[in-house]
């Protein structure tokens, strides 16, 4: 897909994130997922099974959920990517798809290796930096998926994975745009505040799910460092924990994405230190938006006057761009 030579983030803006009065500062914006999420109406909408053969010889596949609504000709297609201990049924990425589908759009939520239904297909497991899956993912769909472009959105490790797997691609990335949310774009400082005093009650609640992805080889871990140090980091060729981090976080990539491509993070994100994003030069590659509410937490963004999360209001906002 070739550079258009047109920016049409020159002159994209926002409403501003104006959170709910009972639900402010990050840790509220981020436990209301659990304790009063958004409606979801994804199952409203017929679906499909698509299987990606991720083409590195070990034989696993990704499994996916298409939903084609009718009327979605000449809209691009939409693909949703999960976060740290999720899939397809995650709460944000089923919430997203049924807004998108009732705009019009056709959805792809793509597991990620091993995740979710796509575990008995896959020996191996997703980890931060495999974007190689996504471009597997991105080259094996059918061509009429992909005649009116592909339009990714990565939540929170999907993010993260998104951003990288652009910057890698360059001016070759098969997607028209690309939209991140509260993404850890620095591997190392995401896990050293997940992993602080103050976190330990989320800290506890992902790593028992990662417990029980991975299955009995994970029983005894204390630790998502733990984990990256046993698991991520020997499985996938890093001499360590902190090697994985620093080869696979987004900041090394970002100067080289030539797709537009909206940032969205909250400054009040508990899980993803805003200073992450604080170091970024953003504005030195005109191919990046960021936008950085104060208050938003970690894939929160509950605002006023919405019945959806902010973000979901900027992903059709954006999508406009391209229509």
């Amino acid at each position: 897909m070739a550079d258009s030579g047109l920016n049409p983030l020159a002159t994209f803006d926002l409403p501003p994130f104006r959170p709910l009065p009972l639900w402010r500062g990050g840790d509220l914006q981020t436990l209301r997922n659990w304790l009063k999420p958004p409606r979801d109406t994804v199952d409203e909408w017929p679906s499909e099974i698509c299987l990606f053969d991720c083409n590195d010889g070990s034989g696993d596949r990704l499994v996916a959920r298409l939903h084609q609504p009718e009327g979605s000709d000449g809209k691009p297609l939409l693909l949703l990517i999960h976060g740290l201990s999720g899939c397809e049924d995650s709460f944000y990425v089923r919430v997203s798809a049924g807004h998108l589908l009732a705009a019009g759009y056709p959805v792809l939520r793509l597991n990620l290796r091993g995740a979710g239904p796509g575990r008995s297909h896959a020996r191996w497991t997703y980890h931060a930096g495999r974007s190689a899956d996504l471009a597997a993912c991105l080259a094996g769909l059918d061509p009429a998926l992909k005649r009116n472009g592909i339009v990714a959105v990565g939540y929170s490790l999907g993010g993260n994975l998104l951003l990288k797997y652009l910057g890698e691609a360059g001016a070759n990335a098969d997607l028209l745009a690309a939209v991140s949310i509260s993404a850890p774009i620095d591997l190392k400082a995401a896990q050293q505040r997940l992993g602080s005093h103050r976190n330990r009650l989320y800290h506890a609640h992902l790593l028992a799910n990662m417990r029980v992805e991975r299955g009995p080889s994970a029983r005894n871990i204390r630790s998502i460092r733990e984990f990256d140090s046993r698991i991520v980091a020997p499985e996938n060729g890093f001499r360590s924990a902190d090697e994985y981090y620093a080869e696979c976080s987004a900041t090394r990539y970002l100067a080289a994405i030539r797709r537009p491509t909206l940032v969205i993070h909250a400054g009040d994100d508990p899980w993803i230190p805003a200073m992450s994003y604080a170091t970024v030069e953003w504005d030195a590659n005109p191919n990046l938006h960021l936008k950085l509410p104060v208050s938003g937490g970690h894939v929160g963004f509950h605002g006023q006057g919405l019945d959806r999360p902010w973000y979901d209001m900027a992903i059709q906002r954006f999508l406009a761009l391209f229509a």
